[in-house]
C-alpha cells in the first residue's frame, strides 16, 4: 500500500472517521482506523465500535493498492501535527512509513483482515432522501431531550417517524418531550429509533462534510441497522430495539390557559433567575402568571431574584414551578420571536408551541412548589 495526500484533507477525514473510534474496548483492532487504497486510487478510511461505523473516501495520488490498520490516537496525533504539505504513506511489511516535508515517522500496523466488515447495501432503490439542513435542524431541536441514562433503553434514542406526508422526530426522558415535524413525502411509513448520541455525531459530520455539491443526505434502513450516506461518507449504526413510548398519549388535551410571550425576553429572564436556582432544588424557578405579566422568581440561601416579562394571556391566573434548565433547553433551540405556552393546572405539563403551524411541540413537567 502506498499513497500521497494533502495533510489538511487527511486531517479533515480523520476528524470525521475518529468519531466511531472507542477507547472503552478490550479489542485492540477497534482502537484502530483501517486505511485501504483501491485499484482506482481512492483511500477509504474506516473506524468502528460495532454499534457505529464510519467510512470516508478521498482521492489520493502516487498510489499502490493495499490495506492496513493503524492505531487511531497515535496516527491522528501525527497527522494533525504535520505541516500543511503533501503526506506520503507507504506500507513496508507491517510497518507504516509516513513522510511529510522534513518529518518521517515509522509506526506499527495491525492486520486489516481482523477489522470488522462494514457491509453496504447493493440495492439502494429504497433510499430515503433528506435535506441536510432540515435534518441537522431537527436533530438539534430534539436530541437534547433524550435520556442520558443508558439503563433507560429505547428512550436514550430519538424516534424517527416517517409518515405519508411528514417526517417527525421525537425524544423524551420522563421529565420533558421534544417533537419536531417537517412536511415530507415518504414512499413508505417507517419508524426507527436512533441513539441520540449517534444522531449528535451525524449532525456534526453534516456540518464538517463538503456537501456544497449535494444538499441531500441519504438513509437506508436494513433490519437492525441504518445507513446514512453524506457525499463520500457512510455511517452505519445499530438501531435501538424495543417499543418507543406512545408519545401522542402524553400530550395534554385540556389546556385552558394560553400565554403568548417573547421567546428571547423570556429566555434572558430565566437565565438570570436560574443563577439563584440550586441543583439540589431541581433548579427551581417559580412562574406567577397574571393578566399581562409573568413574574419569574427564585431563591436560595445566597439570596433571591425577581424578573418580570410582559405576556398576553387567556384563562385563569396560575402559579407554577419548573426546572429552569428544562425551560432554557427548549427556548435555546426555538428560533421564533414569539411562542405559545399552554397550561392546565400547577401540576400539569406545560406545552410550548409555535404561534402558527405545528413544526415543533415541547412538553415540560412542572416541579411541585411549596407555599414557603
Amino acid at each position: 500500500m502506498k499513497f500521497s495526500c494533502e495533510q489538511q484533507a487527511l486531517s479533515k477525514a480523520l476528524n470525521i472517521v475518529s468519531k466511531a473510534v472507542t477507547s472503552r474496548t478490550t479489542i485492540p483492532i477497534l482502537k484502530g482506523i483501517l486505511l485501504k487504497v483501491s485499484e482506482d486510487g481512492k483511500l477509504t478510511m474506516s473506524a468502528s465500535d460495532l454499534d457505529l461505523s464510519i467510512e470516508k473516501t478521498l482521492k489520493v495520488e502516487n498510489y499502490q493498492p493495499g490495506e492496513i490498520v493503524v492505531y487511531a490516537k497515535l496516527f491522528g496525533d501525527i497527522i494533525r501535527k504535520l505541516p500543511n504539505a503533501m503526506v506520503t504513506m507507504e506500507l513496508i511489511d507491517e510497518e507504516v512509513k509516513i513522510n511529510c516535508a522534513n518529518s518521517e515517522f515509522h509506526i506499527i500496523g495491525l492486520p486489516a483482515d481482523e477489522f470488522p466488515t462494514i457491509n453496504m447495501p447493493e440495492d439502494t432503490s429504497d433510499l430515503i432522501l433528506f435535506d441536510k439542513d432540515i435534518l441537522k435542524d431537527m436533530i438539534r431541536k430534539t436530541s437534547f431531550a433524550a435520556s442520558i441514562d443508558e439503563a433507560r433503553g429505547v428512550i436514550t434514542g430519538v424516534l424517527v417517524e416517517m409518515q405519508e406526508k411528514s417526517l417527525n422526530m421525537i425524544a423524551l426522558d420522563g421529565f420533558r418531550m421534544a417533537i419536531s415535524r417537517e412536511e415530507m413525502l415518504n414512499k413508505e411509513r417507517e419508524s426507527i429509533v436512533i441513539p441520540a448520541k449517534i444522531l449528535g455525531e451525524i449532525s456534526k459530520i453534516i456540518g464538517e462534510a463538503d456537501t456544497e455539491a449535494n444538499d441531500q443526505v441519504s438513509l437506508y434502513i436494513n433490519e437492525k441497522r441504518a445507513i446514512f450516506i453524506i457525499e463520500d461518507i457512510k455511517i452505519v449504526l445499530r438501531l435501538l430495539e424495543g417499543e418507543f413510548v406512545k408519545y401522542r398519549d402524553i400530550i395534554p388535551k385540556n389546556n385552558e390557559i394560553r400565554v403568548v410571550v417573547n421567546r428571547s425576553d423570556f429566555l434572558n429572564s430565566i437565565e438570570r433567575a436560574s443563577l439563584l436556582a440550586k441543583v439540589g432544588k431541581n433548579n427551581l424557578i417559580k412562574l406567577s402568571i397574571t393578566d399581562n405579566s409573568m413574574e419569574i422568581t427564585s431563591k436560595s440561601e445566597e439570596g433571591n431574584v425577581r424578573e418580570e416579562v410582559m405576556i398576553s394571556k387567556e384563562g385563569n391566573d396560575l402559579i407554577i414551578g419548573f426546572n429552569s434548565k428544562y425551560l432554557m433547553d427548549v427556548l435555546k433551540v426555538i428560533e421564533e420571536e414569539e411562542i405559545v405556552m399552554l397550561f392546565h393546572t400547577s401540576i400539569s405539563p406545560c406545552l410550548v408551541q409555535p404561534m402558527d403551524g405545528n413544526q415543533f411541540e415541547y412538553l415540560i413537567l412542572p416541579v411541585r412548589i411549596t407555599n414557603n
